[in-house]
């Protein structure tokens, strides 16, 4: 018992900043995020005899976690919230420009197709390889490469777009 407790204390202080940061991402209130923590947690704790390697202890939290956030819509309809008045709360307090420019990639990442946004947070976010992001969507590895490959397209696309001057003349 003693061991079990040690192991799990390990993983939560190692992991709860990753898998926190990624619920976030996925429902944007700061309250339900680390109530999916806490319960993504509890789960792990009740099946951690389940998880044999230590190196796949983030995939397997971040499981859990998706599959927790599903359960609360399987219970009950939220309210849905916009992103765009959702803002992640930042702790290095970056210039105006620093800040528009985060602001325009929520918005972006946001707009993406949901095929193409969780595969690109995870990656960004959980720092899961191409592999790793196949495991925790149940998909080929070719599929989640092709759809980051895609995400980041649309993302460059945009970004081309919103540089590009519109209707301004030389004269």
């Amino acid at each position: 018992m003693m061991m079990k407790q040690k192991r799990y204390e390990a993983l939560v202080y190692a992991l709860h900043g990753n898998l926190f940061r990624y619920a976030f991402w996925l429902c944007h209130d700061r309250q339900v995020a680390e109530d999916l923590v806490q319960e993504t947690f509890l789960r792990a704790w009740k099946a951690l005899d389940s998880l044999k390697e230590e190196k796949a202890a983030k995939a397997w939290l971040i499981t859990i976690l998706r599959r927790e956030n599903a359960r609360r819509f399987e219970r009950k309809q939220f309210d849905l919230v916009d992103i765009e008045t959702t803002a992640v709360p930042d702790r290095k307090t970056p210039g105006m420009e620093q800040k528009m420019e985060n602001e325009w990639l929520r918005r972006h990442i946001a707009d993406l197709a949901p095929e193409y946004r969780e595969p690109l947070l995870l990656q960004v976010i959980g720092g899961f390889s191409g592999e790793e992001i196949a495991g925790i969507l149940d998909l080929n590895k070719n599929t989640v490469m092709t759809r980051l490959f895609r995400a980041r397209n649309q993302l460059k696309e945009a970004m081309e777009q919103d540089t590009t001057p519109r209707g301004r003349s030389n004269g």
